[in-house]
């Protein structure tokens, strides 16, 4: 299999490198990037072109790994679509409502299975099992849930190029679209109305490093294109704590905290049925499912994962790269999440930004309508 790809950052080289490790006969032919950080992660001696038409037309690729900024990547796959490659690109897909119907249109005329995401969770051994279950809580009434990073991780939002919104799309989107995403999955239905309120509290000048271990700390995680260096007096404009409230279509609700500063992180879940409920955390590596008469359905530790395969994503980049890689050579006839999916997950997630700058609770029929005038369902 020839394999390109559009940024060699650190997320796009671990993954090709798993992509290599479970198939040992890709071969990576091209890249495009003009500030490659990880090449080493794909290999030195990988040909570099000056821009994606070129590499697409000359490379003749099998896959086009779309890991570019997100800014970048509706160009990019538009450019992979007119080439007729298949693609994966990571999420989110595109950064604003715009770039999200134009995509849909193109989407309606070369078709959704030309483009694979990386909403990775839909992946996890989490959600494999939480799928198994589902069908025994009874209709979805509500869900809590929440996604905690730690300091470190915080502050590389903070200085890397995820900090301006013009390039991430911002922090909900950027960082959440996964979470948005599984709880779509979970309520078989999408947001209608939405609310948010947040804001910057931790990474802001008075609550900057006074000790050398605590800076140390706030630089673990390595940043290259367009970083800063200090995270608590950087230009970003994202925010580092957000609470956010979902009534879905089938009349679910849902609340979701994230914040960027919390020392033992966690990223929690609770969905409560008719009959059951389901509650769980990633990072903690648990998964317990109880019906309504408190016999136990399923009762997981996930802490005991090979530790080869749970070293990223709780695990679930090796489960994706393996269904990826069997869907590519046909062993499988779907994936468990597509593009529309990530697409409708992003536009929940703009929609919770857009309500939490304005102040209003936005409701999202007038955009579903839209969005489904492109017929990606069907």
């Amino acid at each position: 299999m020839r394999i390109v790809t559009a940024g060699i950052g650190l997320r796009a080289g671990h993954v090709l490198s798993i992509m290599k490790e479970a198939m040992p006969k890709i071969d990576f032919v091209g890249y495009y990037d003009p500030q490659p950080s990880h090449l080493e992660m794909i290999g030195e001696d990988t040909p570099r072109y000056d821009d994606v038409t070129t590499m697409l037309a000359e490379a003749k690729p099998d896959l086009f790994f779309v890991g570019s900024p997100n800014s970048f990547h509706l160009e990019h796959i538009k450019l992979g679509l007119a080439a007729g490659v298949r693609m994966f690109t990571e999420k989110p897909v595109v950064t604003t409502k715009a770039d999200t119907m134009e995509l849909a249109a193109l989407l309606a005329e070369h078709g959704t299975d030309r483009v694979m995401v990386g909403l990775v969770l839909r992946y996890s051994q989490h959600m494999v099992d939480l799928r198994k279950v589902l069908d025994q809580l009874g209709p979805i009434a509500s869900l809590e849930a929440s996604e905690h990073i730690a300091p470190y991780h915080g502050a590389f939002f903070m200085r890397d190029w995820r900090r301006m919104i013009k390039w991430s799309g911002g922090f909900m989107l950027e960082k959440c679209c996964h979470d948005i995403d599984i709880y779509n999955m979970v309520c078989h239905s999408r947001p209608q109305r939405v609310a948010s309120f947040g804001g910057r509290k931790s990474f802001v000048p008075e609550f900057a490093p006074t000790l050398n271990s605590e800076n140390e700390i706030m630089h673990r995680k390595k940043s290259v294109w367009e970083s800063v260096d200090d995270p608590f007096r950087s230009d970003g404009d994202i925010i580092d704590y957000q609470t956010a409230i979902l009534q879905y279509e089938s009349g679910a609700s849902l609340s979701f905290h994230t914040n960027l500063n919390v020392p033992d992180e966690h990223r929690r879940f609770c969905v409560m049925g008719a009959l059951g409920m389901a509650e769980g955390d990633f990072v903690r590596g648990s998964l317990k499912a109880t019906a309504r008469d408190g016999s136990v359905i399923a009762d997981h530790d996930y802490t005991q994962m090979e530790t080869t395969k749970a070293s990223a994503h709780y695990g679930a980049d090796h489960m994706m790269v393996d269904d990826i890689l069997a869907y590519l050579k046909g062993e499988t006839d779907g994936l468990p999440v597509g593009v529309t999916d990530a697409l409708e997950a992003g536009l929940a997630a703009m929609a919770i930004d857009e309500a939490r700058i304005t102040g209003r609770v936005i409701d999202l029929t007038d955009i579903w309508k839209e969005f489904d005038s492109y017929g990606l369902r069907a």
